[in-house]
């Protein structure tokens, strides 16, 4: 396996980002993963190179990369609980900040840049995320229709953008939520725009986790949660980008 930092051109400059690659020769089909908003650090570094471990090309970017490289905000080394107001009294207005417009933005400079490199195929590609990260997976799928053949989004308001944006969605979707973001009643109401929608799904929550629970470095985790994230997000991947 191959790890790398990188400086992906957009329209607003350079984003810095992880990148892990499958090693030995040949190409692999891609993955664009969005962080939480946290930002790009060692647990999603390290998920990236699980990932990459099965055979795929994962491309990791700041997505604050107009306020600095990652780390962004200062980060303790485990984001306890009691630690989350003020860091996010910091991360609000950067969040706030990523308009949709710039989403979208970054996602086609992101998506550009992996079909580029030289370690990915020429196929489709998938896009996951987490938390704030899950909506921007499912923006982008949803602005690359026939390109992102997978969108997977974990404990994120995947729904912020109203039904609308469901409808622009031709990527198989899987949706991982945690048990303290989601009602069984809310869920079924998201699940009926998909099925409206005509989006191929899987949508369901997670029991017991709350919001965060694929993040090890934090108190929300979820060894059950994280270890469902894996077993949904690998057989997903298999089906749409044909790697096996």
């Amino acid at each position: 396996m191959h790890t790398t930092t990188l400086r992906i051109p957009t329209a607003d400059g350079h984003a810095d980002a992880f990148a892990a690659f499958p090693g030995g020769a040949g190409q692999h089909p891609g993955v664009l993963m969005y962080a939480d908003g946290f930002g790009v650090r060692p647990v999603l570094r390290e998920m990236a190179r699980e990932l990459a471990g099965h055979g795929y090309c994962v491309l990791v970017p700041n997505l604050f990369y107009r306020h600095g490289p990652a780390p962004v905000v200062e980060l303790p080394e485990h984001i306890a609980e009691e630690a989350r107001p003020a860091i996010f009294d910091q991360l609000m207005p950067l969040i706030e900040a990523h308009t949709a417009e710039r989403v979208l933005s970054d996602a086609d400079a992101y998506l550009r840049f992996l079909s580029l490199r030289p370690e990915v195929g020429a196929g489709p590609v998938a896009v996951t995320g987490y938390c704030i990260g899950g909506l921007l997976a499912m923006r982008t799928a949803a602005a690359h229709p026939g390109h992102v053949a997978a969108v997977a989004a974990f404990h994120g308001p995947v729904g912020a953008d109203g039904p609308g944006l469901f409808s622009g969605l031709t990527a198989q979707v899987h949706l991982g939520h945690a048990e303290g973001d989601m009602t069984p009643q809310a869920l079924g109401e998201l699940n009926h725009a998909l099925d409206t929608a005509g989006v191929s799904h899987t949508s369901e929550i997670y029991p017991g986790t709350v919001h965060g629970f694929t993040m090890s470095d934090t108190d929300a985790f979820s060894a059950f949660g994280l270890k469902r994230h894996w077993d949904r997000l690998l057989p997903l991947l298999d089906r749409t980008l044909g790697h096996s």
